[in-house]
């Protein structure tokens, strides 16, 4: 990719590749500083090879896994919840709550710099998607019912996340 990358450059002079700013976070949840990466996009055999079929369906189709079945929904071990997709760093267990609704839920990320959010219409309504800043994996929805000190609730599917144990 690289090659091809250095390839379209030398030809064109210019590089399709867009690049963002996000927050990097060490293992024990210590911000380590804001980097710029290149934002990440593969077609979809690519993303199959690389997830299940449930976190193909959630974090590349937008799809949602079933309420209290996600392994991460009751997880109340202290650590980093990051995108099963790129690994970036999403949220702390430090702002997990319990929200009632069967799915993990934050009241803010662990960096606003590393989600991003859309408007979403499907299903006769309008709510705020959330989804990974660097690689678009759709996370979840933010919801205006969330405990102190925000009043958000980020419902976000287990199958969009991996965690890593605080050590």
């Amino acid at each position: 990719m690289r090659t091809i990358l250095l390839a379209l450059v030398l030809l064109t002079g210019t590089s399709d590749i867009a690049q963002l700013k996000i927050v990097e976070f060490d293992a024990a949840g210590m911000r380590k500083g804001v980097v710029t990466v290149d934002k990440i996009t593969k077609p979809d055999d690519e993303w199959r090879k690389q997830l299940t079929p449930e976190q193909f369906d959630v974090a590349r189709k937008h799809g949602t896994e079933r309420a209290f079945t996600g392994k991460l929904w009751n997880n109340h071990e202290a650590g980093i919840y990051r995108c099963v997709c790129c690994g970036t760093a999403l949220f702390s267990s430090d702002t997990k709550f319990e929200s009632g609704t069967g799915w993990p839920s934050f009241y803010q990320p662990i960096a606003k710099e590393n989600v991003g959010t859309t408007t979403d219409t499907s299903h006769f309504m309008e709510r705020t998607e959330v989804h990974c800043a660097r690689c678009d994996a759709h996370l979840g929805h933010i919801f205006d019912d969330g405990p102190k000190p925000t009043g958000l609730r980020y419902c976000i599917n287990s199958a969009a996340l991996t965690f890593t144990k605080k050590p």
